[in-house]
């Protein structure tokens, strides 16, 4: 029997090699982006995901400033694969910046005292459903994006440059554009390692 969700699942990979060939114009791809977002699920339903679309010349500042903050730390010598990195990333059309609102965890921590210790953690697992759910989105529209985590050391650049809300934190970048390359050969380790079937 075939799963369209599995299948999804399967085909969605990260994809390196993109470009500026989208299947679907830039309009179409925002609005799958948002109700990518809006579907994902979260704790009490406290919707806590956010996210920043960056398009055309606003992904290329982004990683713009990636680049000038990594260039802080790493060493001249050795910088030439991150910058081809940035440059990878800045070929696709667009970004996907992913945020969770710490002013609505801190609401469900007052208003559900008994959980107060959980919530960020519940916040951790939204942001994962919203990335996996705009990952996936994309990647069924035929559109190669890959997932990474450059922050909390470019936080403050990005805040200030596209004036990000002061309680947003963010958790994830997702570079998206044309599939111009396979993604590479994705192995599992065995079943017998990583599952527990229990029956009573």
């Amino acid at each position: 029997m075939t799963n369209p969700t599995l299948n999804t699942l399967k085909n969605r990979r990260s994809v390196y090699a993109i470009g500026k060939n989208l299947p679907l114009d830039t309009a179409s791809v925002e609005a799958l982006i948002k109700e990518a977002v809006r579907l994902a699920p979260s704790s009490f339903n406290s919707q806590s995901s956010r996210a920043v679309i960056l398009l055309g010349e606003a992904s290329d500042k982004f990683w713009g400033i990636v680049e000038a903050c990594l260039r802080e730390i790493v060493p001249a010598e050795a910088f030439a694969p991150t910058e081809a990195k940035m440059k990878a990333f800045a070929a696709g059309v667009g970004t996907v910046l992913f945020y969770e609102d710490q002013d609505t965890i801190k609401g469900l921590q007052e208003q559900f005292a008994t959980y107060a210790a959980a919530f960020p953690g519940f916040s951790e697992h939204s942001t994962g459903m919203a990335q996996l759910a705009v990952w996936n989105a994309l990647s069924d529209a035929g559109i190669g994006a890959n997932l990474q985590h450059y922050h909390p050391i470019i936080d403050a650049a990005v805040a200030e440059a596209f004036d990000i809300p002061a309680s947003w934190a963010l958790k994830a970048q997702m570079p998206f554009g044309s599939i111009e390359g396979a993604a590479g050969e994705k192995s599992f380790i065995d079943d017998e390692t990583r599952f527990l079937t229990i029956a009573a």
